[in-house]
């Protein structure tokens, strides 16, 4: 501890100009600090927190779910976001350790961008928690916390052949799907892709299921940043090119929500057929929660954050007090919700790491009261739109 100390103080003034320069951007640290958590030396602890950006709307609900969760153990939590900027996350995460933590978490903005800055966490001898999304290429990683982000995928392609009744051994029904995917840098992205692409390709390759932009492979399909704007340009590029001769589009095929919503507004704007499409999403964000009470988007798989920040809270106070938590973590910690402890899926580059895996919700107009409203998610509104609780 005394070495942490001693080169966490050197490394605080090295960086004390950098920080002050970058305190006005994304960078933030948030709300009171409560009691907080000490060790057996009476050192307190402090929990350090970098996530991506402010801009989607699911990232603020995981800091501030995270933020909650260590705070309500009495440890300070330096949270910061870093504007989709990869250059910022690292800056940000260089504050973060030259401000003596205890403990690192981190949903990275670029999968394979962070080997270098987390070295000097490795040096300090700082457990990092993988959040959400999985960082390669380095072995400072102690764990992962995510969902099953397969099943995320799977769920989506799932549903599809549920609703609308596929059936290998039936190919006088004809469909169209589009498929727009994630940010290549997200090292989920190809999970979310892959499992849906995997439960479809079967009826593809029977041609109940066509795809007229031949757009089929991750990189075609992806989007940079899960950028909105993005995903609308994309698709009304595809509409214009394949659809405006009357050719009708049954389902677009959308990783997240935010992609969805750009995919939506395209069909509203330039898809000249009447049909209703069949429109996939992830996370459960407000304006597309809206769009599936309005009939637009048909479903949404949602993450319950609130649940993984528990799962990294557990985690990481058992790291804190220098335990090497392994599958009985979940039956000690008496968690409510389904979670399965994965020593095999996921190598990022330097080994496996062992992963906590959270499992994932099909949420529609149908099961929006239950799913998310009577649980304490969300609450509705003066029209009936979800509203997410913090």
């Amino acid at each position: 501890m005394k070495l942490k100390k001693l080169m966490a103080g050197v490394m605080v003034g090295i960086m004390a100009f950098s920080m002050a320069a970058c305190s006005g951007g994304s960078a933030e640290t948030e709300g009171p600090e409560t009691q907080q958590q000490s060790d057996a030396s009476g050192e307190s602890k402090t929990v350090g927190i970098s996530m991506p950006t402010q801009s989607l709307e699911r990232w603020n609900r995981d800091g501030s779910y995270l933020k909650q969760q260590f705070e309500s153990k009495g440890y300070t939590v330096e949270l910061t976001y870093s504007d989709n900027k990869i250059d910022q996350q690292v800056k940000d995460i260089e504050g973060l350790i030259a401000g003596e933590i205890d403990l690192l978490v981190i949903a990275a903005i670029d999968g394979q961008a962070l080997s270098q800055v987390l070295k000097d966490a490795k040096d300090l001898e700082i457990p990092v928690i993988s959040y959400d999304r999985l960082i390669n290429n380095t072995d400072v990683i102690s764990y992962y916390v995510s969902f099953d982000n397969y099943k995320v995928g799977q769920l989506q392609g799932q549903f599809v052949v549920d609703t609308l009744e596929l059936n290998l051994d039936d190919t006088s029904k004809k469909y169209n799907i589009e498929f727009t995917a994630g940010d290549p840098a997200d090292n989920n992205a190809p999970f979310f892709f892959n499992g849906a692409f995997d439960v479809l390709k079967p009826y593809i390759d029977a041609g109940i299921l066509n795809v007229p932009s031949g757009q089929t492979e991750f990189q075609q399909v992806a989007t940079k940043a899960w950028d909105t704007a993005t995903a609308l340009t994309r698709f009304q590029n595809i509409l214009g090119s394949n659809y405006s001769g009357g050719t009708q589009l049954d389902i677009a095929l959308c990783s997240n929500d935010s992609t969805a919503l750009g995919v939506t507004q395209a069909i509203d704007s330039d898809y000249a057929g009447t049909n209703k499409v069949l429109i996939t999403g992830q996370d459960g964000d407000e304006a597309n929660l809206a769009n599936i009470v309005d009939g637009k988007q048909t479903m949404t798989v949602y993450k319950a954050v609130a649940n993984e920040a528990i799962a990294t809270l557990d985690l990481g106070v058992a790291l804190l007090n220098g335990e090497t938590p392994d599958e009985s973590l979940i039956s000690n910690s008496g968690w409510d919700f389904e979670c399965i402890y994965d020593t095999e899926s996921y190598d990022n580059g330097t080994g496996t790491i062992p992963s906590y895996l959270l499992t994932p919700t099909v949420i529609t107009k149908d099961n929006i009261q239950t799913e998310l409203v009577d649980t304490g998610y969300y609450t509705l509104d003066e029209n009936g739109y979800p509203k997410g609780v913090q």
